[in-house]
């Protein structure tokens, strides 16, 4: 059996797609950046439960908790995409369906994205 690749594409490691590995470590360091960032969040979650609304608020409007926040929404949100992706890629087979799978996956999590910004944004700005 003959490998089809180029000498430069065997070292590179790049397959039909010309990616490589890239999506593969971004996935992976999403991942690990998640778990840290989804841990504060569970922790910030527990620590205002029974909170009033004026304390959510005063916690969220904090430069740095809302950093951290505006964190676990963009790599959660990214992380949801490539996984999305990987899923779509693998068990849509259809070329029409795949690429509108593909599309609407971006638009979901682009508008999920942007609404947990601008909903953090806007408490951390006081609105």
């Amino acid at each position: 059996m003959t490998d089809m690749r180029t000498p430069l594409g065997k070292v590179r490691g790049l397959g039909s797609a010309k990616e490589g590995t890239e999506h593969f470590w971004r996935q992976r360091v999403t991942a690990v950046a998640n778990v840290f960032l989804i841990s504060f969040f569970v922790v910030l979650v527990i620590s205002l439960q029974g909170g009033s609304h004026a304390d959510v608020v005063a916690t969220l409007k904090n430069p740095l908790i809302s950093i951290l926040l505006l964190l676990v929404i963009l790599s959660g949100i990214y992380h949801m995409k490539l996984g999305m992706q990987i899923i779509i890629e693998d068990y849509v087979h259809g070329d029409g369906v795949k690429f509108l799978a593909l599309m609407a996956n971006i638009f979901f999590c682009a508008a999920v994205g942007l609404g947990s910004v601008f909903a953090v944004i806007k408490i951390g700005f006081g609105g």
